[in-house]
């Protein structure tokens, strides 16, 4: 999977990513299916290992243009593992309360403590994106913000935090494919959005704003991984694969038991 990560210090280059890669699924999606059912095993055994362990915390933060596949990409990849030890943490408008402080403050909040994955539904990335498209603050102000979350992310890092960041790339074609359906579907029509189609307008400019982020934040300590995202069965594999690589990594083990298991009799 490391064709999709973004290594340190080069140019994202959206458009030389073709969001249609299926690499060696191109032809089989029989045997796709039964991979991803391999990865939910694997990933829900290594999960609990997490939370019994209570050592290690993963933080995976989510990025993408509307109806890129988030909400998808929770409940397909995420959707198997034990909930205890699973969060979701979505990012919306700013509270006034939130207003009143730092664009960090309330993310830092949310973050995974030790044995939990939090998996953040948008993140402190939408204050060097959507505030830069629609020029909701100025470009002093915006930019000053790469170093700011980098520091955040390093500082995260430093204190057992171990950060994945997917950025769910479609074709502009499909996400006119996939606004057609919502219309079409009557269970969708709440997804819709009043910003939608004037945010599809301004899809070169924020192809801009995410490239620049994305090649300005991706650091040993927390990379990006661009993921093909037209083909939500073949995203979701690759995110699976990436997360199981990770929890795989940190070779954990079942605590000790508190008791002698050996001298227990049940009466």
């Amino acid at each position: 999977m490391k064709r999709y990560k973004v290594e340190p210090g080069s140019r994202a280059k959206l458009g030389k990513r073709d969001p249609d890669d299926r690499h060696e699924f191109s032809g089989d999606r029989e045997k796709a299916v039964v991979h991803m059912a391999e990865l939910c095993n694997l990933m829900a055994g290594y999960q609990e290992l997490l939370y019994a362990e209570h050592k290690h915390k993963l933080l995976v933060i989510l990025q993408a243009m509307d109806t890129g596949g988030k909400d998808s990409t929770i409940k397909k990849v995420f959707g198997p593992l034990n909930p205890q030890g699973v969060r979701v943490a979505g990012f919306k408008e700013p509270s006034p309360q939130e207003l009143d402080r730092d664009y960090l403050w309330r993310v830092h909040r949310q973050v995974p403590g030790k044995g939990e994955i939090v998996i953040f539904n948008r993140s402190y990335y939408e204050d060097v994106l959507v505030v830069r498209v629609h020029n909701l603050v100025a470009r002093p102000v915006w930019s000053k913000r790469f170093r700011q979350i980098n520091e955040f992310e390093r500082m995260l890092w430093e204190e057992g935090t171990t950060i994945l960041k997917f950025f769910l790339h479609i074709a502009l074609e499909e996400q006119k494919h996939r606004l057609e359906e919502r219309i079409q579907d009557p269970t969708k029509h709440w997804k819709l959005s009043p910003s939608d189609l004037p945010d599809r307008k301004l899809w070169p400019e924020y192809m801009r704003a995410y490239e620049e982020a994305i090649s300005r934040t991706s650091t040993p300590w927390a990379p990006w991984y661009i993921i093909p995202a037209n083909r939500k069965w073949y995203r979701n594999i690759v995110i699976g694969r990436i997360i199981n690589d990770t929890l795989r990594g940190f070779k954990m083990r079942y605590p000790e038991p508190q008791v002698d298991v050996g001298n227990l009799r049940i009466e």
